[in-house]
């Protein structure tokens, strides 16, 4: 329970812009869709795919890490590190566990099954978009949990795109089309308000004394 009082005096140490900024950007903030990597093997495509996360309002991205353990590029995650929740699998069972009992339909993302294409996809439904390796795509143990697969049309001689750039395209669209709906897509205000509590931590650079003398007086 986050203690309002505090979070009051909390924001007086921010400026009326970053005030602001935050009142826009958590307005616009969502766990309807949410996004998964499985072992990318190139850090900037997954640095990428964070930003991209941050950009169309994605709050929280998955990132497996079965074989491969990177940190976060901070130069092209352009901060977006700060204000993403990253949750980290060492095992894609557990991730994929963990989606499904928070009610997320698995999407994998590939361009070699024939399910549904970009502009078909249901946005109505609470979703997670699988990403898989730069060469070898999405594991067998993905494609077998999969509720459906998700292809973008493409029409030249390359049969895929990169990682990164399919992750923007899709959620481009579907955070589009979600916000035609009527769908309740937006943060709960418990959790715009544990957010805002976040992120001014990871502003404040004296947070732990403010806090500290806070409950002194």
């Amino acid at each position: 329970m986050i203690d309002l009082k505090l979070l009051e005096h909390l924001e007086t140490y921010l400026t009326p812009e970053r005030k602001a900024r935050f009142d826009a950007v958590l307005s616009q903030r969502t766990k309807h869709f949410t996004v998964a990597t499985e072992d990318v093997y190139q850090l900037h495509n997954t640095s990428a795919v964070m930003r991209s996360c941050d950009v169309f309002g994605i709050q929280e991205i998955h990132i497996v890490e079965e074989q491969n353990s990177k940190r976060i590029d901070r130069e092209i995650a352009m901060g977006a590190q700060k204000w993403v929740d990253i949750n980290r699998f060492h095992a894609v069972k557990d991730c994929l566990q963990d989606l499904k009992q928070k009610g997320y339909q698995i999407v994998a993302t590939t361009p070699h099954e024939n399910d549904a294409v970009l502009h078909e996809f249901d946005v109505t439904k609470k979703s997670c978009f699988f990403f898989g390796r730069e060469t070898e795509g999405l594991s067998e143990e993905v494609i077998d949990q999969a509720d459906c697969f998700l292809k973008i049309p493409m029409f030249g001689f390359t049969e895929s795109l990169n990682i990164s750039v399919s992750a923007a395209i899709i959620l481009q669209h579907v955070i589009t089309k979600l916000k035609q709906t009527e769908v309740n897509w937006q943060l709960s205000e418990e959790e715009m308000l544990v957010k805002r509590l976040d992120w001014i931590k990871k502003t404040i650079k004296s947070y732990d004394d403010i806090v500290e003398r806070f409950y002194k007086l």
